[in-house]
């Protein structure tokens, strides 16, 4: 859990917009489901024949773009 205090300089509107404290949790089940999928992806990867540039960047994609990184590597990345 994330907890975010506000700031003595952050005008009082906004504070009472949203809150005097914001809590965001990450993680969870999705969390560990995403990266487990991810490591997989990454060690497939590495462990395919394609040449190292193609690797370098579908594991950047992956990192950059994390949901659409995996679906498009599910889809069009290099098989086994």
């Amino acid at each position: 859990m994330i907890n975010f205090q506000w700031s003595q300089h952050t005008p009082g509107w906004l504070q009472t917009a949203w809150g005097t404290s914001m809590s965001i949790e990450v993680g969870g089940l999705l969390g560990l489901l995403h990266l487990i999928l991810t490591i997989y992806a990454m060690v497939k990867i590495v462990q395919s024949g394609a040449g190292t540039g193609s690797k370098v960047i579908w594991i950047v994609l992956i990192l950059l773009l994390p949901v659409l990184g995996l679906i498009l590597w599910l889809l069009f990345g290099p098989k086994g």
